[in-house]
């Protein structure tokens, strides 16, 4: 604290002792002004006073017109006359006027009804009854009378004005302004005779009232007396030139006085000269005056336009008085020479200190407790324009030590509000703060029969800002706390009491909440128990709403929601589940182009773009469907909060709020809460915050006002409504979830157990739950990723018939089949059978119509050690797995229109037992160069009996885990060639991927031939049994048409099936074609029919010239063929014996045969049976 305060306060608290200690009782004031300020001094009181009844809007309505002429330039003078006007004045304080004039009521105003001529006399001897209260002190007095007409309101009178009513009454400030006309010259005439007293050296002596018993007796011829009486005169001719107009004079009067008074120690009226020199100073410092009113006074000829400069000039020079001037009575009534010695008045520090010291004086006097009370607010008023706020403390410290009489209940509120308005003028607003709350509860204090709570609560409310407290809980969301908490919370407590018994539950409830939202970190736990079990007693009579609260006198109380009980960390809008969520259809360009720019991106669209994703979301809720938002909450409270009726805020779209009640046990963690709610219409919704019922309180809690919360956006679309669609299907639903890499949500799951190369057919009930019809469908699948080679389609579908069933109304089941084809690898790899022996068997050129059976065990080398390890898609019992997403894409109703849709996915988990393999594959030629046999070793993996069978073949029964060989006789294939165009190369990244395709598509069209089935009779399962993958190079090669095709005819008929029958001595023609199917001319050829004979046993007999002899030259020549054209060459044997003749035809090597593959040039081998001739 600054050292000047504590001396400051020694001081004031020394006087207070002083004044304590005086006994004596005497006349006092009995009322202090508390509105006074140093300007008043100037001014000359007038009372305005009813007469009679009259009613009180009609009084104040020509009272304030009346207060209206505040002040009047004097006519022929550069004077100016200010009044101060009041309508109750006590007349105990009238006494002080000799003391200082500005006290003495100069002036009598009343008002009456009177509306008939015998009612006139009684109303005017009211009139001179009122004048006698005040009769020694006035200076005139006017009546005012509505009412009455007739002869008597006719008659020309000075002191009463006669009008018909309020209302009628212009001429109101006119009569005003000649009444304080009147005043000036009376109050002029006095200044003048007191100034030019003749009366020699018997200067009466000015006394308070309660000094006029101490002078009796006293020696009037003393100096000292003749000193007292003439300061005391000086300083009464100072305040009534003030009073006059006359600033500079009455500076030098009450120098003069100063000088006389403090000679004789006369201190009461030193004081009061003092305080007067103070006034005088301070009209000129501050023009616009001292007590806030609104304006600036008009000084006209009181101020010093030569010296405004110096107004404000620290250490200005007091009047210098010429002792000379003065007269034998110590009055001169030439004040010229005073003035044109006057300097300066005051400045405005010395204003302070001669405050100070007038306050001194006036506190050796107990009976003069009033004018020093009032001296210490003017004194404050003036430091408050000198923005010197301590020294101003001083001074109301100083006022609030005062004693004065016994106050009533009503001035005491007066005082203490008077008291919080100095403080608050001077920026101690917890000071000002603390006095009106203690005039608030003196507004309620016992001895009060009829306490006034209306009052009590008013003064409460103005008592907030001082104590940093606003009623606005917004206010309390800016940075920390602001103020003492603890009196915060006193202060609340008191503004629900003091509701309560005003009959306002409605207002209890509200500054409870106000209490309870803002003041939860502040209170420990038994008082959060008693508030709240308070909060819930009011809200069962009252409950607590979000509407505001308007006072009468005004002031609105807005509404208080509980945006702590639950405290929200984070809300965030969630997405439809993956089955719901709309998808919107791709535009040609693939991408959504702003048509209001000509420009594929524009930078401008671009920014506003981004802006608008910090607050929207990039998904759509749909109209009709139910969308959620959660919220993490947390209850602070150290008992179970229960939270009733919370459901969301939105704008924008009609919006149906699916309330939700929920119990938070004591202090939770943070705990998710989701509020649901079904959008009714289209457009941009925004969730602006959630409403709750806390206690009895509903709350509307938006989101902007919630401090610390966390949330990704609050604006979403809502797109017009969608059908729903609900799939059950035949098979039963999985346990295994499918996880898709891309991220896809599958939302039912179903599983089925298939053998490999076995088909199933899936069944799916198509049901339209929602409110929309289901108008389109489309259905794709998609394969995940395996390591399983799959052959052929997995999944196939006929949509036509289930499209044949929309539009689907709501309520409506579709059904839609798919056929589950599995067809892995078929071969065993990893070779664990031993090899069948080509031994074993013998193959010749007719069909094998009875294979070789035999049970085969797995090699003993190749039995894993670790079962585990050993479990690879080699393993004969290994169980693969495949998985596939079927994909629905369906839409309808309005939503269809704006171009949306929806996906459901049904995830399918196969799980593909072996069922065969085929363990090795080859092939053997036919006795046709169009045919030849493929033999393939197939063992039976499963547990059961299985049997397999082929295109035109008998069936081949195979035991569990048994291994047989069957022969099937094919037609070679004349396989399409591929690709060979570069543009079309390009799809494949090397030679070898367009080998591998090349080999997969022959693979495809041999399967398609063979058409190889298997069946499990004890389980009733069927299934196909593919060679795709299985085929090796060599083998396709094998089963592939030549590029050269070469048929052998003998005697015309085709001879690669049956033996060529002839004669012998006949001679047999012989025939050899060729087609050329390759991409090139070949040829020419020079071939050579060679004859022998098979001997069945290994021997083949070459040397046949007596047995066969050719009819001419036994090498035949073709011509040169070009690409698909064919060519033939004839010739003729004659064969000598009868028997079975062989013929092979050889190229000669020096023909242009060399350089083609040897595979081109395979002719079949001629089979001729030489009968007898016939007889």
């Amino acid at each position: 604290m600054p050292h000047s305060t504590i001396a400051g306060r020694s001081m004031w608290t020394m006087l207070s002792a002083l004044r304590r200690s005086q006994k004596h009782k005497v006349f006092t004031m009995s009322v202090p002004d508390y509105m006074q300020c140093a300007e008043d001094h100037q001014t000359l009181l007038v009372v305005v006073q009813p007469v009679g009844i009259v009613s009180e809007e009609n009084f104040f309505k020509i009272y304030k017109r009346i207060s209206s002429v505040s002040q009047i330039s004097v006519r022929d003078s550069q004077r100016v006359l200010y009044i101060r006007y009041r309508h109750h004045y006590p007349p105990e304080n009238n006494e002080w006027g000799d003391f200082q004039t500005h006290r003495k009521v100069v002036g009598l105003i009343t008002i009456t009804d009177c509306f008939s001529a015998k009612d006139w006399p009684q109303t005017f001897e009211k009139f001179h009854v009122q004048k006698e209260i005040y009769g020694s002190t006035l200076y005139d007095s006017r009546l005012f009378v509505f009412g009455l007409q007739g002869e008597i309101a006719e008659q020309p009178r000075t002191d009463v004005a006669f009008y018909p009513g309020y209302e009628d009454c212009g001429t109101v400030e006119k009569r005003i302004e000649d009444f304080i006309e009147s005043l000036f010259i009376v109050l002029e005439s006095k200044r003048l005779d007191r100034a030019t007293d003749k009366s020699g050296d018997k200067i009466p002596l000015l006394c308070v009232p309660f000094e006029k018993k101490d002078f009796v007796g006293l020696d009037t011829d003393s100096r000292h007396y003749k000193k007292r009486c003439q300061g005391r005169m000086r300083k009464h001719v100072g305040d009534l030139c003030l009073q006059a107009g006359m600033l500079q004079d009455s500076l030098v009067h009450y120098h003069m006085s100063v000088d006389l008074l403090r000679a004789v120690n006369d201190f009461l009226w030193l004081g009061a000269a003092l305080e007067g020199l103070c006034s005088a100073s301070v009209i000129y410092h501050y023009p616009g005056g001292t007590g806030g009113k609104t304006g600036a006074r008009r000084v006209q000829g009181s101020s010093l336009p030569a010296e405004a400069a110096n107004r404000h000039r620290p250490g200005a020079q007091e009047v210098l008085i010429d002792p000379g001037a003065l007269t034998t009575n110590g009055i001169n009534p030439d004040t010229s020479a005073e003035i044109g010695r006057a300097k300066n008045c005051l400045s405005p520090e010395d204003i302070i200190d001669k405050y100070k010291e007038a306050i001194s004086y006036y506190s050796k006097y107990k009976n003069a407790g009033v004018i020093e009370l009032e001296a210490c607010v003017k004194a404050v008023r003036v430091l408050a324009i000198q923005k010197r706020s301590m020294e101003a403390s001083e001074f109301l410290q100083n006022a609030v030590y005062i004693n004065l009489r016994q106050l009533s209940e009503e001035e005491k509120i007066q005082r203490y509000s008077i008291l919080s308005e100095l403080y608050e003028l001077i920026g101690f607003h917890r000071k000002s703060a603390f006095f009106k709350r203690v005039a608030a509860m003196q507004c309620v204090a016992p001895s009060i029969t009829e306490p006034g709570w209306r009052a009590c609560y008013k003064l409460l409310l103005e008592t907030l800002p001082g104590y940093s407290l606003s009623l606005d809980p917004q206010d309390f969301n800016k940075g920390t706390h602001r103020g003492w908490a603890a009196v915060q919370m006193r202060l609340l407590h008191e503004l629900v009491y003091a509701s309560r018994r005003m009959g306002n539950p409605a207002l209890s409830v509200r500054h409870l909440s106000f209490l309870l939202q803002t003041m939860l970190d502040f209170l420990s736990d038994q008082e959060k128990k008693d508030v709240t079990q308070s909060l819930e007693n009011y809200t069962s009579k009252c409950p607590g709403t979000m509407e505001l609260i308007t006072l009468p006198d005004g002031l609105t109380l807005p509404p208080v929601p509980f945006t702590k009980l639950p405290i929200v960390r984070h809300v965030k809008l969630l997405n439809l589940p993956a089955s719901l969520r709309p998808q919107k259809m791709k535009s040609l360009l693939g991408q959504s182009v702003s048509t209001k720019s000509p420009f594929i991106y524009s930078p401008i669209i671009a920014h506003n773009r981004g802006e608008e994703r910090n607050r929207k979301i990039d998904f759509q809720w749909v109209q009709g469907d139910v969308c959620e938002v959660q919220l993490m909450v947390y209850n602070p409270m150290p008992f179970e909060l229960r939270v009733e009726n919370m459901g969301l805020l939105t704008s924008g779209v009609e919006f149906e709020s699916l309330p939700a009640a929920l119990s938070l046990p004591a202090e939770s963690g943070l705990y998710p809460v989701t509020l649901v709610g079904v959008p009714q219409t289209t457009g941009t919704i925004a969730v602006n915050g959630y409403h709750t019922t806390v206690f009895g309180v509903f709350s509307d809690c938006l989101l902007d006002n919630l401090p610390g919360i966390k949330t990704s956006g609050s604006t979403v679309e809502v797109i017009p409504a969608l059908p729903r669609l609900q799939i059950s299907t035949s098979l039963p639903r999985s346990a295994h979830s499918l996880q898709p890499s891309s991220g896809d949500e599958i939302s039912t799951n179903v599983s089925v157990q298939l053998y490999n190369g076995e088909t199933q057919h899936l069944v799916v009930k198509l049901e339209n739950i929602g409110m929309e019809p289901l108008e389109n469908l489309e259905v794709t699948s998609k394969i995940l990723t395996s390591k399983e080679k799959l052959y052929g389609d997995f999944l196939s579908w006929k949509l036509e018939e289930t499209l044949a069933q929309f539009p689907l109304q709501p309520g409506k089941v579709a059904t839609f089949t798919v056929s589950i084809k599995v067809k892995l690898d078929f071969s065993c790899q990893e070779n664990l059978l031993q090899d069948l022996s080509d031994d074993s068997i013998s193959v010749s050129g007719f069909p094998l119509c009875s294979p070789f059976r035999q049970v085969v065990r797995p090699r003993v080398e190749s039995k894993p050690v670790n079962p585990a390890e050993g479990s690879r898609p080699g393993d004969l019992g290994h169980v693969k797995t495949l998985e596939a997403i079927l994909n629905f894409k369906y839409s309808g109703g309005p939503g269809h229109i704006e171009g949306y849709y929806r996906n459901l996915s049904l995830g399918l988990h196969v799980e593909v037992e072996p069922s065969v393999f085929f363990t090795r594959v080859s092939t053997l030629p036919a006795t046709s160069a169009r045919q030849c046999h493929l033999l393939l070793d197939v063992f039976n993996s499963t547990e059961h009996e299985l049997t397999v069978s082929a295109r035109s073949n008998e069936e081949l029964v195979l035991h569990a885990g048994e291994c047989q060989r069957m022969a099937i006789q094919v037609d070679k294939f004349n396989f399409e060639s591929f690709p060979e165009s570069p543009g079309e190369k390009g799809q494949f990244a090397n030679s070898k991927e367009l080998e591998e395709e090349r080999q997969e598509a022959r693979g495809l069209e041999i399967n398609s031939k063979l058409d190889i089935h298997w069946t499990i009779p004890s389980l009733k399962r069927t299934g196909e049994a593919s060679v795709e993958g299985l085929l090796s190079q060599l083998v396709l090669e094998h089963l592939q048409l030549a590029p050269l095709l070469w048929d052998v005819l003998v005697d015309g008929q085709p001879c690669d099936r049956e033996a060529a029958a002839c004669r012998v001595g006949d001679p047999v023609r012989l025939e050899v074609r060729l087609t050329n199917r390759s991409p090139r001319s070949v040829g020419p050829f020079a071939l050579g029919v060679v004859p022998f004979q098979d001997h069945q046993n290994g021997v083949h007999t070459y040397d046949l010239r007596h047995a066969v002899s050719f009819v001419g030259s036994g090498t035949f020549y073709l011509d040169k063929v070009r690409p698909s054209g064919q060519s033939a060459c004839l010739g003729a044997l004659l064969f000598l014996c009868t028997g079975d003749f062989f013929l092979r035809i050889r190229f000669h090597e020096d023909s242009s045969s060399k350089g083609l593959p040897p595979s081109w040039f395979r002719l079949p081998s001629v089979h001729v049976r030489a009968l007898g001739a016939q007889a």
